[in-house]
């Protein structure tokens, strides 16, 4: 492959993939989590960092990585600070077969094809090299058992893949209660990967066109409903329909 590093988009798809049947777990969600994977990995290359809860391009330089590096140019064509709940819940879905086959041609999965029904043409995704996706999982294991916080990376595809509900799928039934719960308190250790798993979450709870609420004295009309939270510290603009009436009279 050429590359000594993974990315944590590829990390989380390999880990929701299933040796068995060659499928990803949690599908509905994964668009999700992968787009919000392509933030931290991003903000991890100096490329972006938060800005309340916003996202703001920092350095506009491409990483090589031509999956991150589209991500990073639509970033940068916003022109303004974008909130992360907003830009994960946005019509980037597809992320999962883009990655899947961005790992097919890196020689990490392989495609099988296959029927179903004996009649419906199916793709499933078996991993090349099973000791990768072992190395990921082993991570997520051992910051769970030994308590000790994890390095940034880890804990940031612990919060994503507690974000998309691989807890279920990673540590199922009674006995991988608490393993599930100790996955859920590592969103602490990485303030990125918080920041943008909870805005994974708050996508599937339909809060993306709802800004975040916040501690206003009371009195303070907050934002309207559907209308975007202004970033901490910077005024809020007007919307340019109110610009075009004032400047008509």
């Amino acid at each position: 492959m050429g590359r000594s590093r993974r990315t944590l988009p590829e990390e989380l798809l390999l880990l929701a993939l299933d040796p068995a049947t060659g499928t990803t777990a949690q599908p509905q969600s994964l668009d999700l989590g992968l787009a919000g994977a392509q933030l931290v990995e991003l903000a991890l290359a100096g490329r972006i960092a938060p800005d309340g809860d916003r996202i703001a391009v920092v350095v506009p330089r491409p990483t090589g990585d031509p999956t991150l590096d589209c991500a990073l140019e639509l970033l940068r064509r916003r022109g303004a600070p974008v909130r992360a709940v907003h830009w994960i819940g946005g019509p980037r879905l597809g992320l999962r077969q883009t990655y899947l086959s961005h790992l097919e041609r890196c020689g990490m999965v392989h495609a099988v094809a296959g029927q179903m029904c004996g009649v419906l043409p199916t793709t499933r995704y078996q991993a090349t090299d099973t000791e990768i996706s072992r190395e990921i999982r082993a991570r997520l294991d051992s910051a769970i058992r030994t308590g000790v916080p994890p390095d940034p990376r880890t804990a940031a595809l612990a919060a994503l893949a507690h974000a998309v509900g691989l807890g279920k799928h990673l540590y199922p039934g009674n006995e991988g209660r608490s393993s599930r719960s100790r996955l859920r308190d590592l969103i602490r250790h990485d303030p990125m990967g918080g920041l943008v798993a909870h805005a994974v979450m708050d996508v599937q709870n339909g809060a993306a066109a709802q800004p975040r609420r916040s501690s206003a004295p009371a009195g303070r009309q907050a934002p309207g409903r559907g209308a975007p939270e202004p970033a901490r510290g910077v005024p809020a603009q007007p919307r340019r329909g109110s610009m075009a009436r004032a400047a008509a009279h």
